[in-house]
């Protein structure tokens, strides 16, 4: 599919158009649960093989805050990058580095917003040091399921306070992937009573570490690839990360074994592109609106990847790895929702925009909630009975 294939497909139909972006992008992806894990260094994204002599060809650099070749995540970048060089006919290519190979996790939005790196892959709630109203733009506990954050940031007014908030930093950023629900996390002792999160140390970001702080425990902020070590010499008791599918692929069962559910904390995770605005603006509406639909095909395709490898590992994890399914007490849900509930009012107090970002959010559940619960909730619960 050529460029101009590609937005006469557009102007018949989306679906259509991404369903072609999809298969471009697919091709000689390992998508496979089975895959192995590449913990080693340097990475760059495969791109389509380009004309020896392209107009307007150009190159960018791309950050991620995830460990190198991760399922899922980490190949969701590299999604992006094939899909933006598939519809440009090779003129826009992006190289991928993961997490440690240009700037750590941490670093990838001052890079960006520096104009020292042209984009990141990363999960806007690790930027909350600098406004709390990033992490609304991920997760926060008790709130969105991954096809209501779509639905808010899409239809309710969501993408504007977003381009509003990360433009003080001069970005800009869109959604391009979603993990689905999140499960709560590895423990390496039981959590029988909201009495046994005292004292728990526990690698968890964005809000839901304030909501962890209030249950008792401490919070830490690490870097993905760093969690196996922490997890094995005890500097940190518990972890949350994803779900099967990255979980298993970064080993944490074998450090803890105890794997708590539901996540409270990041009930449909999405994670961001962000790119320079600068560089953006640069960018003719031809290129933007490549770059828009890569990010949009890849946040659909990551739904669908998701939830199929995560049921797949968990079947492993449960009968081969093994791995003992926990559900935490209704006394930490109780506890966690209302801690939940003030952590979002605290953030919301902190400045203006975070104020009106936590009000547009609440509003667009409102609106939603409803028919998530008498549409999937009812039906998942009737498919479940006996």
């Amino acid at each position: 599919m050529n460029r101009r294939e590609y937005l006469g497909l557009a102007a018949l139909g989306g679906g259509a158009a991404l369903a072609g972006a999809a298969a471009i992008a697919g091709r000689g992806s390992k998508n496979r649960a089975g895959d192995a894990f590449d913990r080693t260094g340097g990475s760059q994204s495969e791109t389509l093989a380009s004309p020896a002599i392209l107009s307007n060809a150009r190159e960018f650099r791309m950050v991620t805050t995830w460990p190198k070749g991760l399922p899922g995540l980490g190949q969701a970048a590299e999604r992006v990058a094939r899909t933006v060089g598939a519809l440009s006919e090779g003129r826009l290519k992006i190289r991928v580095y993961a997490d440690g190979e240009l700037v750590k996790a941490l670093e990838c939005f001052d890079a960006v917003a520096a104009g020292s790196a042209d984009m990141y892959h990363g999960a806007e709630y690790y930027w909350t040091g600098k406004v709390k109203g990033f992490a609304f733009f991920t997760a926060v506990p008790f709130g969105m399921t991954a096809t209501e954050i779509m639905g808010w940031v899409r239809e309710g007014g969501g993408q504007a306070l977003w381009e509003e908030l990360s433009g003080q930093f001069n970005v800009i950023a869109f959604h391009a992937a979603n993990t689905g629900h999140q499960m709560g996390g590895w423990f390496r002792r039981e959590i029988r009573s909201i009495d046994d999160w005292r004292g728990l140390k526990m690698r968890i970001p964005g809000l839901a570490g304030e909501v962890v702080r209030r249950l008792g425990g401490s919070a830490v902020v690490i870097p993905g690839a760093d969690i196996f070590e922490a997890l094995t010499n005890g500097t940190i008791d518990a972890t949350e990360w994803v779900g099967p599918w990255n979980d298993e692929a970064l080993g944490f069962h074998r450090a803890a074994p105890l794997y708590y559910g539901p996540g409270f904390h990041e009930p449909g995770a999405a994670l961001a592109l962000g790119m320079n605005r600068k560089v953006w603006d640069s960018l003719s509406s031809g290129d933007r609106a490549i770059f828009r639909a890569a990010c949009a095909e890849c946040n659909d395709w990551s739904l669908g990847a998701f939830t199929y490898n995560n049921g797949a590992a968990l079947q492993r994890l449960v009968t081969t790895g093994g791995v003992t399914l926990r559900s935490f007490p209704d006394d930490v849900m109780l506890a966690a929702r209302k801690a939940s509930a003030e952590v979002l009012e605290a953030a919301a107090a902190a400045d203006p925009l975070s104020r009106r970002i936590h009000e547009s959010y609440k509003a667009a559940l409102g609106t939603m909630r409803r028919w998530s619960e008498i549409g999937d909730g009812a039906y998942l619960r009737a498919r479940g009975l006996p």
